[in-house]
């Protein structure tokens, strides 16, 4: 059984002048214990998915489940089950780290001692416990995010949904951030991820699912999207633009016949199936031609090239002109 299962999901906003499809017939599905990243622009409809999971928001069409629970008939047995850690952090800067996760441990209906037994632990696993007493407000962005994330597993969750939670970290904070989350999943946590960072997906998801204005456009491991758009390249800048056409036909013979020829730039593209050894043919051919090169390599499909060939545009674009301010995040 699915541990998420989405079906047809469908949100209509409507402003005073226009109206936003932020969902648009979403389907998704998450396995037990396995990362699924959600990735798309601003605007393609990740929060409001996540929001109607976590029921904070009721769709307009279409189903939900939570370990076979309907989000919208059995809200209280979904929030039982799960975590949330959203866009902005939801701790109180006037409240130390420990007050903070005393108060959510309360609030999920724990015992005084309980709860401080939970804050204890909690503040032990997210490296925190020596400024477990600094009120939150003089945190770092990174810690208020691991003191959030904290907070969002209070109550031992089996489902967490993470809505973009490394946005407006530093690259060191945003690694750390990855470790706890990996740590969750190897406790045996089903995880579903926002996110924009392309490289996040890449480092954290057993499977990725790309949505673009509310629909899902592809969806696969990282390496079968990457491959979706093409394999890997040999990529060459010879120095001298005269040896082009002898450099191309060194490319036909060795990667394959459709070389892609940038004059301006002295730059020559070819598909290649045959790896680092491709590579090294062609810089030997190419030294025995005496064929000068300011640049040679071999390049491989990122997430950013599977983004752009699907929707033609990079993953922090904007949402569409008109739409409702907020929206469909």
């Amino acid at each position: 059984m699915a541990a998420v299962e989405v079906t047809g999901l469908t949100k209509v906003f409507r402003g005073r002048k226009e109206e936003v499809r932020a969902l648009d017939g979403l389907h998704l599905a998450i396995e037990e214990g396995t990362v699924l990243a959600l990735l798309g622009p601003n605007g393609s409809g990740k929060t409001t998915t996540v929001r109607i999971l976590a029921t904070l928001l009721d769709a307009d069409d279409g189903t939900a489940t939570v370990l076979g629970h309907d989000v919208a008939r059995e809200p209280d047995a979904v929030r039982s089950m799960i975590g949330l850690s959203g866009q902005f952090s939801a701790v109180d800067e006037n409240l130390t780290g420990r007050e903070n996760l005393w108060m959510f441990a309360r609030l999920y209906g724990l015992s005084s001692a309980q709860s401080r037994n939970r804050a204890e632990e909690l503040l032990d696993n997210f490296d925190l416990s020596d400024a477990a007493d600094r009120v939150t407000k003089h945190y770092s962005g990174g810690m208020k995010r691991r003191l959030d994330l904290a907070g969002s597993l209070v109550a031992h969750p089996q489902v967490l949904f993470l809505d973009e939670p490394t946005t407006g970290l530093d690259p060191r904070s945003r690694i750390d951030l990855w470790e706890v989350i990996r740590s969750r999943v190897r406790a045996g946590v089903t995880l579903l991820l926002t996110t924009q960072y392309l490289e996040e997906a890449d480092a954290l998801a057993d499977c990725i699912t790309v949505i673009d204005r509310g629909r899902v456009i592809a969806e696969g491991t990282a390496d079968s999207l990457k491959a979706s758009v093409g394999g890997e390249r040999v990529e060459l800048v010879v120095r001298d633009a005269s040896q082009l056409g002898t450099a191309q036909g060194i490319l036909s013979r060795v990667a394959g016949d459709d070389v892609g020829v940038d004059d301006r730039n002295r730059k020559l593209t070819v598909a290649s199936t045959g790896g680092a050894a491709s590579l090294v043919q062609v810089i030997r051919d190419l030294d025995a031609a005496g064929i000068d090169i300011d640049d040679i390599a071999l390049r491989r499909p990122t997430l950013d090239d599977v983004f752009l060939t699907l929707t033609g545009r990079g993953c922090e674009d904007t949402a569409p002109a008109g739409a409702v301010q907020g929206a469909a995040r």
